[in-house]
């Protein structure tokens, strides 16, 4: 049976209300009719050639079952009666094989029991021969629309972060967030691919988030994905989806994170992590706005922007030969470097305010009182990990109960109103974190967790004042 392509698809010109759609409205979704009439096929198939990706049409269950090894399906339009297997037994058995595509059954001969054992095996639709044009084209809409809301409820699930809550705003008056907002609404009016860097605790997907948030696909999915906390010999199939059978235990067929991203942003954070391999794979799909799942021969064009962020210096990583500088270029389209917090510290008075509002309704307990001594106090210290190390320093303190300055930086009572020398500032950082090592009696992954940095800037920093 012939596979019949629609009318040349752009998916990186969507419609600004519509970014998952084609220009008309249609989505760019794969149909597969499965009839044994040819007369119905054909009908079928010129309907919808113009207007969705590319149509496929068998004449039984078992040629269907043949397609859709081959390739990825959104929607199959099945025929109840055919010849051998009949519609309602093969959607039972491509329920249980984990098919979630949208599936709408046809039939000239129905009645209330029929369409009740055909909405029971999974059915999204049922629709009575002879139908209309507009019948079946409505159909299709309200399936594209669910599958859309399904789509958009698992990123949901999975975007949802622990303890630490939504995401919040840009916080500070500082000239350097100033500027970085001012980037940020520049960036967000155009489509090009991003590079945030910046130190762990920066911010950056909350900066992601942000220019998501004021670009034109806000509407759309924004889905993150920590590349350093995949599994290597997985990390290919979460982003690109994969077949059924395309590995041990893909038991069944799915859609990768570039698929659920379909309109919106992905947002790839520590994409230096990326192995060397699946770098080249990415550069492909950023070039050509396709991805291949792993297993499949077919191309599935995707509608993403990409914006990737890194705590290293690429070009860095360029030179030691860790990461491809092809791709480098491809994400450096536009660059944006977050200010580590040492750099702005006059905002830590807004930032402590905010946390101090944020968290203490969150965790049920009465708002800190922070004087002017510990904010010039908290001002002194480099904060290794930035923003994100002050807020676990607020939300520890309002589970305590106080800001405990002086027993947190062990210094004279008062603390001085000018800023310390840097050696001062390197002595409050490292009885900082001596005071947090003994707390959890020497645990450096959950001291890093308390310091909100990473284990392996714990590690270099002990290793530099020779701390076991």
């Amino acid at each position: 049976m012939p596979l019949h392509t629609a009318a040349p698809v752009t998916p990186t010109s969507p419609s600004p209300d519509k970014a998952a759609d084609r220009a008309d409205g249609w989505p760019l979704w794969s149909i597969l009719v499965v009839d044994d009439e040819q007369g119905m096929r054909n009908f079928l198939v010129k309907t919808l050639v113009p207007r969705c990706h590319f149509v496929m049409d068998a004449g039984s269950a078992e040629e269907g079952a043949a397609r859709l090894a081959d390739h990825h399906v959104d929607l199959v339009i099945l025929d109840i009666s055919l010849p051998g297997k009949s519609g309602v037994a093969w959607l039972k058995e491509l329920r249980d094989h984990g098919f979630s595509g949208e599936v709408i059954l046809i039939t000239a001969f129905a009645d209330l029991d029929t369409a009740i054992e055909a909405l029971r095996a999974g059915a999204s639709d049922f629709i009575l021969k002879p139908f209309r044009v507009p019948q079946i084209l409505n159909a299709i809409k309200h399936c594209y629309e669910r599958s859309r809301l399904a789509r958009e409820n698992y990123v949901l699930r999975r975007s949802l972060p622990g303890a630490g809550g939504q995401p919040d705003g840009l916080i500070g008056r500082s000239d350097a967030i100033a500027g970085l907002s001012q980037s940020l609404r520049r960036v967000a009016a155009v489509d090009s691919t991003v590079l945030l860097q910046g130190e762990s605790g920066t911010g950056k997907e909350l900066v992601a988030r942000a220019l998501h948030g004021m670009s034109s696909r806000a509407t759309g999915p924004f889905v993150p994905v920590n590349c350093a906390s995949m599994s290597p010999e997985l990390i290919e199939s979460e982003l690109f989806g994969h077949a059924r059978g395309a590995f041990a235990g893909a038991t069944q067929a799915r859609d990768g994170l570039f698929y659920y991203a379909q309109g919106g942003t992905l947002f790839l954070d520590e994409v230096a992590e990326l192995p060397l391999a699946l770098q080249a794979t990415l550069l492909r799909a950023l070039e050509d706005l396709k991805i291949r799942p792993v297993g499949s021969e077919q191309l599935l064009p995707v509608n993403v922007r990409i914006i990737a962020a890194t705590n290293r210096a690429l070009s860095a990583e360029v030179a030691a030969g860790r990461f491809r500088k092809d791709l480098y270029y491809r994400l450096q389209v536009v660059e944006i470097s977050l200010p580590p917090l040492r750099e702005h510290k006059e905002d830590i008075p807004d930032l402590v305010a905010h946390f101090n509002a944020v968290l203490a309704p969150r965790l049920g307990v009465e708002p800190l009182a922070v004087s002017d001594d510990e904010q010039r106090y908290l001002a002194q210290y480099d904060w290794p990990g930035n923003v994100r190390e002050l807020r676990n320093l607020i939300e520890r303190s309002l589970i305590l109960g106080t800001l405990n300055v002086s027993a947190l930086y062990p210094q004279p009572e008062r603390p001085p109103a000018s800023a310390a020398p840097a050696t001062d500032l390197q002595t409050l950082e490292k009885q900082h974190i001596m005071a947090v090592l003994d707390s959890v009696q020497g645990d450096k992954t959950r001291a890093a967790q308390l310091l909100g940095i990473s284990r392996r800037t714990l590690e270099r920093r002990c290793a530099e004042w020779a701390l076991a």
